[in-house]
Order: structure tokens, then C-alpha cells, then sequence
């Protein structure tokens, strides 16, 4: 039994084994750009040094938990990309392991706020396509399954707010870097909408990270409205 602390059970171990399984799977894998100067130079002047995903999932399940939701949505939030990505061998992570290893109530969780990258016959979808469906399904999903898609969404947009502030235009190829799937105006109208699908709940949870999001966004479109 974990120790009771202000209330709240100190040491969890299904959060502990979200934070090894993500950890493990997210291994060697990283996000698409940077706008922090790396902590030490990279050994070969060359090389870039990327920003590890676990920087990430971490960040949201940090979110998610100071928001105040339980073990079983910050573990979800862990793993909110495992079954989206592949790991750095190429390999797909099914459901029914995941289920297998953190149970169906954080499997269930993650399979909600998964992007379905891939059509029936293994081809790539657009962008397009797969916001939409993203969104729809969220039309009927859960509160908690909101929190870490606007955790995610959060921290996502706060990223490449943070590097165009900085100069880098991620909108465009540049070497070591690719460029974002879809650019500003439809990066706008779907975190937009993201953020009005959001109100349709009314659980006190979802507020601090509704109201940053939509910060993030009022940033988004202010960067939008100077330089477009």
C-alpha cells in the first residue's frame, strides 16, 4: 500500500511501470525539431542533438497529474503515444499488449487519444484525414480522454510556439529537421477546434488545461496574424 501524502498516495506502482514501459518503447525515438541549444555539444560538430520523446510524454503526464486526475489517466498520458509510434526498431505496439501489461482502463485511455495513422491497407493517411477522425472520436470520448489530448495538444503547441518565437520556421525543410505535416492555417483550425470540442465538457478538471491551451492558441494565431 502506497503512503498516504497531503492527501493523495505518494508512490504508485502503475504510474511507475507507465513511466518504465514508455521509457522503454519511446528508446532511442525522437521529436521532429528543437529550440533549446543542446545542454553539451554534440561529439561530431555534424550532428544534431534531437529532443528525446520522453521529454515529451512526460511533460503531458505532468500536466495531466498537476491538473488533478488519478494514477490511471497520468499512466495513460505516460503512454499516450505507444500505440500511435513505433519504436527505433519500426515496431507497432498492439493494443492487446499494452491492454496485457497496464490493464484495460489505461489501454482504453490511450486507444482514445491515438491518431489511426495508417488505412486498412497499410498505406499513410493525410494529415487531413486523420485530424478529422481524431476529432470525431473525441466528439464521444471521455472527459479524462480529453485531459491528455489537450495536455498533448498543450504541449505540442507550446512547442512550436516557443520555436517560432526563437526564429526557427518549422514550416519549412531546413537539414537535421522536418518540416510539420500541414501548415499554419490548418494547424490553426484544428487546435481551434480541438479547443472548442473541449467546452462541450463541463468536468472542473479540464479547465486549467483548457484555459493554457487556449492561450497557446490566442499565440498561435498572433504569430499567424504578423507574419502571414
Amino acid at each position: 500500500m502506497g503512503t498516504v501524502h497531503f492527501g493523495r498516495v505518494l508512490f504508485s506502482p502503475l504510474v511507475e511501470q507507465a513511466i518504465e514501459l514508455a521509457a522503454r518503447w519511446h528508446d532511442r525515438t525522437y521529436r521532429k525539431s528543437q529550440w533549446r541549444p543542446p545542454l553539451l555539444p554534440a561529439p561530431d560538430p555534424e550532428d544534431l542533438v534531437p529532443v528525446p520523446v520522453m521529454a515529451h510524454v512526460t511533460t503531458v503526464a505532468l500536466l495531466v497529474d498537476r491538473a488533478g486526475w488519478d494514477d490511471v489517466v497520468v499512466a495513460a498520458a505516460f503512454l499516450h503515444d505507444a500505440l500511435e509510434d513505433t519504436n527505433c526498431y519500426g515496431q507497432q505496439l498492439r493494443y492487446e499488449v499494452l491492454r496485457a501489461r497496464m490493464g484495460e482502463a489505461v489501454a482504453r485511455l490511450v486507444q482514445d487519444v491515438t491518431e489511426q495513422k495508417f488505412d486498412a491497407a497499410g498505406q499513410w493517411r493525410s494529415w487531413e484525414a486523420r485530424k478529422a477522425d481524431y476529432l470525431n472520436h473525441l466528439r464521444v470520448a471521455t472527459p479524462a480522454a480529453m485531459a491528455i489530448s489537450l495536455a498533448d495538444k498543450l504541449h505540442n503547441l507550446w512547442t512550436i510556439n516557443q520555436t517560432l518565437e526563437a526564429g526557427i520556421d518549422i514550416f519549412a525543410p531546413a537539414p537535421g529537421r522536418r518540416p510539420l505535416n500541414a501548415g499554419p492555417q490548418a494547424q490553426a483550425q484544428f487546435h481551434q477546434a480541438l479547443l472548442d470540442l473541449s467546452r462541450q465538457h463541463t468536468e472542473p478538471r479540464l479547465n486549467p488545461l483548457r484555459d493554457r491551451f487556449a492561450y497557446e492558441v490566442e499565440r498561435f494565431l498572433n504569430w499567424i496574424a504578423r507574419t502571414q
